[in-house]
C-alpha cells in the first residue's frame, strides 16, 4: 500500500478547504444576485396598505391598550394587562376590536401611501450599476414618504383614536361613532374640515421617524443577512429584520406617540408648546416613554406581521408573473 506524506496531506486539506471557501463565495454571491434581482422588480403601490391592513386585524388589540394608557385619567388602570382585563370585564371580548374599521381606514391611506411612495422613490435612485442604495438615503427617502403618509392618513387617524379611547368616557362624553367614515364625516359637520387635520403635525412627524426608523432599517437589515449570509430571501431574515425594525421605531417614535394621542383626543385647538409644558409639570421627564412597553408589544408584532404579509404579497406576486425566487 502506498503511503501518504505529511506534504501530500497538508496539499490535500489546503486544496478542500480552498474548494469549501470557493463554494462559500458562490453561494454568498448568489444570495447578492438574489437580492438585487428582488430589489429590481416593480410591485404594485398597495401593497404596503394590504399588508399594513392583514397586521392591523391582528395586532389592533394592543393598539387599542396603547391608547387608553396613554390617555388614561381618574382611577383607570396604570398597567398594561390591568388595561386589557377591564376592557373585557367591562365591554367582553369584542371590546378589543373597539375602532378596528377607523384603523383599517387609516392603513388604507396612511400606509398605502408611506409604503408606495417610498417603493417607487427607492426605485428612481437605485443606481443603475446595481449599487445598494446608502442608508442616508433610505432614510430621507423614508422619512419623506412617511411624512406624505402622515398627511393622507390624519383624518382616519384621529377617528381612530377617538374611536379607541370612546368607551373609557363618561357617557355624556362619548361621541358613538359608528365606524371609521361615520366618523369622518360627522367631525367635518360638527366640527368643521379643521378636525381633519388636527394633531397633523405630531402625527406628520411621528409618520416621518416611523417610516426612516421602520422602512429603512428593515431594508438595511434584510439586505445585510441576504448578502452576508446563508440566508437568503427566506422568512428567518424577514422576521430577524422586521423584528430590529420594530424595536428601533418604538423607541424612536415614542415621545411624538403620546404628543399625538394627547393632541387628537381633545375636540378644541391646544398648542404643542402649552401641551408639553403641562404634560413634563404633571408627569416629568418619564411622559416621553409612556406606554412604551404596550407600544412595542403591538408595534413589534405589527412591524413584523405587516413585513410578513408583504413579503407573501411579493413572493404570490412573482409566481403569478413567473419570476424565479
Amino acid at each position: 500500500m502506498q503511503s501518504v506524506t505529511p506534504n501530500e496531506s497538508s496539499v490535500a486539506a489546503t486544496s478542500s478547504s480552498t474548494a469549501a471557501a470557493v463554494a462559500k463565495t458562490k453561494i454568498l454571491d448568489k444570495k447578492k444576485q438574489q437580492a438585487l434581482a428582488h430589489d429590481r422588480i416593480s410591485y404594485p403601490f398597495w401593497f404596503g396598505g394590504s399588508a399594513s391592513s392583514f397586521a392591523a386585524c391582528v395586532t389592533h388589540p394592543l393598539d387599542l391598550v396603547k391608547v387608553r394608557l396613554q390617555l388614561r385619567s381618574g382611577d383607570a388602570p396604570k398597567n398594561m394587562s390591568g388595561t386589557f382585563m377591564h376592557i373585557v370585564r367591562n365591554q367582553g371580548p369584542l371590546g378589543l376590536y373597539n375602532g378596528l374599521t377607523a384603523s383599517l381606514l387609516r392603513q388604507m391611506t396612511y400606509s398605502t401611501v408611506r409604503f408606495g411612495v417610498y417603493e417607487e422613490l427607492k426605485a428612481r435612485f437605485t443606481p443603475a450599476d446595481g449599487t445598494k442604495p446608502s442608508l442616508p438615503l433610505l432614510i430621507g427617502l423614508s422619512t419623506f414618504s412617511g411624512f406624505l403618509g402622515g398627511i393622507s392618513g390624519n383624518a382616519a387617524d384621529v377617528t381612530n383614536v377617538r374611536m379607541q379611547q370612546d368607551l373609557a368616557l363618561p357617557q355624556a362624553q362619548r361621541r358613538g361613532y359608528k365606524h371609521g367614515l361615520d366618523g369622518m364625516f360627522r367631525m367635518l359637520r360638527e366640527e368643521g374640515p379643521k378636525s381633519w387635520f388636527r394633531g397633523v403635525w405630531p402625527n406628520s412627524t411621528r409618520a416621518a421617524l416611523m417610516n426612516a426608523s421602520q422602512l429603512a432599517s428593515y431594508d438595511t437589515i434584510k439586505g445585510l443577512l441576504m448578502e452576508y449570509t446563508p440566508l437568503g430571501d427566506t422568512t428567518t431574515t424577514h422576521f430577524a429584520s422586521s423584528l430590529v425594525a420594530g424595536f428601533v421605531a418604538t423607541t424612536i417614535c415614542s415621545p411624538v406617540d403620546v404628543i399625538k394621542s394627547r393632541v387628537m383626543s381633545t375636540s378644541h385647538e391646544q398648542g404643542i408648546a402649552h401641551l408639553l409644558r403641562d404634560i413634563y409639570a404633571k408627569e416629568g421627564i418619564t411622559w416621553m416613554f409612556k406606554g412604551w412597553v404596550p407600544a412595542f408589544l403591538r408595534l413589534g408584532p405589527q412591524t413584523i406581521c405587516t413585513f410578513m404579509f408583504l413579503e407573501a404579497h411579493r413572493k404570490v406576486y412573482r409566481r403569478f408573473k413567473g419570476i424565479e425566487d
